[in-house]
């Protein structure tokens, strides 16, 4: 059974890999460190029998919070697991008195988008060439919690 918990030091390793595998310009194994020390950032993992399945990565800003990343290992998807992982992530962050979640989408990125509509995250903007290798818009979407 996969489960979901909080990131720990622990999932660093695996979660870089993942992102060099999920991501065009991945955020570094440093990177994801930082957030384990920043009082703004939550970050949860899942994890079956020790693999990572996946993660999703915030940070707070009260009363709002951002999602930074949200990856499901290729070979793991279409098992829930992205969805259990959003449903978790909004559950958390409303008990910490967060009331509403944005993040950015690639335009060609079809199943995230699919995923965040599904889950009533509306269109809130558009940001020109917000991604690289390639360049690419990004569509800012916003879901109240």
């Amino acid at each position: 059974m996969t489960e979901i918990m909080p990131m720990a030091e622990r999932h660093l390793d695996a979660i870089a890999a993942l992102e060099k595998q999920c991501f065009s310009d991945p955020w570094s194994r440093a990177s994801v460190a930082a957030e384990l020390s920043s009082e703004w950032s939550f970050w949860l993992v899942a994890e079956e029998d020790g693999t990572l399945a996946g993660y999703v990565g915030s940070q707070l800003v009260p009363p709002e919070a951002d999602m930074m990343n949200l990856a499901v290992a290729p070979e793991r998807r279409r098992e829930g697991i992205g969805q259990r992982l959003l449903d978790t992530l909004c559950t958390e962050l409303r008990a910490r008195g967060i009331t509403s979640l944005a993040l950015e989408v690639r335009v060609s990125n079809t199943a995230a988008r699919a995923l965040y509509e599904k889950n009533g995250f509306a269109l809130a903007g558009c940001r020109k060439k917000y991604y690289v290798n390639p360049i690419e818009d990004a569509l800012i979407l916003r879901k109240e919690l």
